[in-house]
């Protein structure tokens, strides 16, 4: 027997867990609304290797607005959670000052050399011609990335959704009143569909008759690694204008990533542990950290939009499928106003007033597909 719904989640990473949250919370009952992921448990992909941290000032305007808002609403949650979801963590940018002029952004303070190197005194060692100055962005902050996770799953599900793993999506048909699917070896009928697949979700669109989008799942790698001395508890994540290397402490180690975006198609991306030794001698000779091994290295694929803003909006021919895809390396950042985005659509048909039209413009599919989306 068929189960019935009124929306299809199509992905178990934050995306999709973030609205099933969202939606549960906006009915009175979430007994409408079903999660299904191919694998066999929730976030296995990108978004349970985050990086944690959560930068209002990285990134594109639409991604800075949206990043802002899920800042204040994990700060904040309601009702209040047993331990924070974010707590303030810094982050300064470092690099040449021609670099660093061209990244500023805005809710970020110059920083000279000196004053940088007081707040990070590993980069004492510097070349000053690799590292002139920094930027400092006061307002980032850390989140715990399984316990966000966790928290979604147990609201969505407490007012009744459903959450169904190792159930890939395989085939898909109209049937008047919205969609027939299989996804694994459950079938399901439901009125509207969310493709919140990450790097597959041009694939999976596919299976409704969506045109792609042009999605682009890119290689990042990141590890924990080995400190000579740790860094104060206090010390901010240090990002390099130039996207070529970050770091921050993580217990008496400290998580760096040589912040490649080298294209892959959709898999269970691997580290190359090539560029995390590599990564490791170029640390090595802009700082004095002292990085002396690796105790554990992960890939996520961080999957973009062609113009790098994310998407969120009905497909432009494709009545009753929501596209909630391509938050890049933003995922966690971007989550909850995403989600919240999303909820408006499927509710309203329109994003409501808390974020600005221009934003609600850029997020639209329809920007790939020759007009804006029509629910």
């Amino acid at each position: 027997m068929d189960t019935a719904c009124d929306v299809l989640i199509i992905g178990g990473g934050i995306a999709g867990l973030s609205l099933a949250s969202e939606l549960a919370d906006r009915r009175d009952s979430g007994a409408g609304i079903v999660l299904v992921e191919t694998e066999r448990s929730l976030a296995h992909h990108t978004s349970g290797r985050s990086a944690e941290q959560l930068i209002p000032s990285y990134g594109p305007a639409p991604v800075r607005e949206l990043t802002a808002w899920t800042v204040a609403r994990l700060l904040d949650p309601r009702p209040a959670t047993p331990r924070p979801l974010a707590w303030p963590s810094r982050m300064v940018l470092v690099g040449t000052e021609e670099r660093l002029q061209s990244e500023a952004a805005p809710g970020t303070r110059g920083l000279s050399r000196a004053e940088l190197v007081e707040l990070c005194p590993e980069l004492a060692c510097s070349p000053a011609d690799v590292v002139e100055a920094g930027r400092l962005d006061s307002t980032s902050v850390r989140t715990d990335a399984a316990a966000l996770v966790a928290w979604h799953r147990e609201r969505a599900e407490a007012a009744g959704a459903q959450v169904r793993t190792g159930a890939p999506v395989t085939a898909a048909e109209p049937d008047g009143s919205g969609w027939r699917v299989t996804a694994g070896e459950h079938r399901l009928r439901a009125r509207q569909v969310v493709v919140a697949a990450g790097a597959w979700s041009d694939q999976v669109a596919a299976l409704f008759g969506g045109a792609p989008l042009g999605l682009r799942p890119l290689r990042r790698t990141a590890a924990l690694v080995r400190l000579a001395k740790p860094l104060a508890p206090d010390h901010p994540m240090v990002v390099a204008a130039d996207h070529g290397w970050y770091y921050r402490r993580a217990g008496n180690g400290a998580l760096v990533s040589p912040s490649e975006a080298v294209p892959s198609a959709p898999c269970d991306a691997q580290p190359v542990l090539e560029d995390v030794e590599d990564l490791l001698a170029r640390l090595n000779t802009v700082t004095s950290l002292g990085a002396t091994g690796i105790e554990r290295a992960w890939t996520g694929l961080r999957t973009e939009a062609p113009d790098g803003v994310p998407v969120c909006g009905f497909d432009a021919a494709v009545p009753g499928v929501l596209w909630l895809a391509g938050q890049g390396g933003y995922g966690f950042q971007t989550s909850s106003a995403m989600a919240r985005a999303a909820a408006d659509l499927l509710f309203n048909g329109a994003v409501g007033p808390w974020c600005s039209p221009a934003t609600a413009t850029a997020l639209d599919p329809g920007r790939f597909q020759g007009g804006p989306g029509a629910g």
